[in-house]
C-alpha cells in the first residue's frame, strides 16, 4: 500500500515531475478533465454541507502550489495540477460541480495555513500533502488517506551526505507548520522552517542549511527541476498518510468524502490521477489505502 521506491526510481519520478512542472505548464484546465456529476437532485441531506454546495455550484479548495506532481500552480496556469487537485477534482464532481469550471475557487494554501483556513471556512476542503495527525484531528477534520508515503532528505549533488543520521545536530530545513519539522529533529538534526519549500530549496543550494527535508515524491520534483545540483538520499524515515481536511465537526462531510474515495478506488479514478500525475515516472500505482473510519464530534 506504499510507493515502491528506490533512488532509481526516484530518476524517473523527478523527470515526470519536471516535465509536468515545464512541459505542460499553461496547459488549459491544468490536468485530465474530469466530468461532472449530473444526479444531485436530491443526493444530498438538506441543511448539509454537501447540500450546501451542490446547491450553490460553488466550492472553495485548499491545495499547494509549489509542489510539483502534487499541487503546482505555473504563472501561465489557469488551474493548479498534480494528485493531490486530480483527487480533489474527483470530489468536486461528486458535487455536480464542474471541477474545470468557475465554480471552484482553487485557494493557495501553505503547510501552516490549512489548520486556520478549515477553522475559518475560507476553504470547505484542503488536498495539500496533509499528513494525519492526533493533533490536528484535534482541531479539523481530517480523513483518508488517499496516498501513503514517507519523508526523505535533499542535499546538494556534490555532498557526501548519504542519510539525515549523518547530520545531527546540523541544520536542515522544511516548511513551518509541517510535521516534517518534527520528524527532522527527531532524528537528531536541527530542523529549520521557513515559508515555502522553494525557499527552503534556495537555502540548501546557497549552503545556508545542510539540507531539506519532506515527504521523497516532493524532493524528487525539486531534484529534478535542478538536475545535477541536487540529490534525493536516504531511505525514508517516516510514514505519511495523506489525507483530505474538512471543517471540523461535520461527520456527514467525512462520510462522504469516503464514499466518494470509495467509489473512485473501485471504479478505477483514483488510479487514472495516479498514473496521469505520478505514475509516468515510473512509481508503481499503489493499491488504494485502507480509508479511516469518521471520527464522531
Amino acid at each position: 500500500m506504499r510507493f515502491k521506491r528506490s533512488l532509481a526510481a526516484f530518476a524517473g519520478i523527478g523527470l515526470a515531475f519536471s516535465l509536468a512542472a515545464c512541459g505542460e505548464a499553461g496547459t488549459e484546465g491544468g490536468g485530465a478533465d474530469v466530468e461532472a456529476a449530473d444526479d444531485c437532485e436530491g443526493k444530498f441531506d438538506d441543511g448539509t454541507q454537501m447540500a450546501q454546495w451542490a446547491d450553490s455550484g460553488e466550492i472553495s479548495v485548499g491545495v499547494k502550489y509549489d509542489q510539483p506532481g502534487l499541487g503546482f500552480k505555473g504563472a501561465a496556469d489557469d488551474i493548479p495540477k498534480g494528485f493531490d487537485v486530480e483527487v480533489a477534482k474527483i470530489l468536486v464532481a461528486d458535487l455536480c460541480i464542474d471541477p474545470q469550471g468557475d465554480g471552484v475557487e482553487w485557494v493557495e494554501t501553505v503547510s501552516d495555513n490549512r489548520e486556520p483556513f478549515l477553522q475559518q471556512e475560507r476553504v470547505g476542503l484542503v488536498l495539500a500533502s496533509y499528513s494525519i495527525t492526533d493533533d490536528r484531528r484535534s482541531v479539523v477534520g481530517q480523513t483518508g488517506p488517499y496516498m501513503i508515503t514517507g519523508q526523505q532528505l535533499l542535499v546538494p549533488a556534490d555532498s557526501d551526505i548519504e542519510s539525515i543520521d549523518e547530520l545531527q545536530g546540523q541544520e536542515v530545513c522544511s516548511v513551518t507548520g509541517s510535521t516534517s519539522i518534527d520528524r527532522i529533529n527527531e532524528k537528531g538534526a536541527k530542523g529549520v522552517g521557513f515559508d515555502s519549500y522553494s525557499e527552503c530549496v534556495q537555502k540548501v543550494m546557497d549552503g545556508t542549511v545542510d539540507g531539506m527535508s519532506t515527504d521523497g515524491s516532493i524532493l524528487a520534483g525539486f531534484a529534478a527541476e535542478n538536475e545535477g545540483e541536487l540529490s534525493v538520499v536516504g531511505d525514508e524515515f517516516s510514514e505519511e498518510r495523506i489525507g483530505v481536511g474538512y471543517q471540523p465537526g461535520n461527520t456527514e462531510t467525512c462520510e462522504w468524502i469516503n464514499e466518494t474515495l470509495t467509489t473512485a478506488y473501485d471504479e478505477g479514478t483514483w488510479a487514472e490521477a495516479f498514473e496521469g500525475t505520478l505514475g509516468p515516472s515510473g512509481v508503481e500505482t499503489p493499491e488504494p489505502p485502507e480509508l479511516d473510519d469518521c471520527q464522531t464530534f
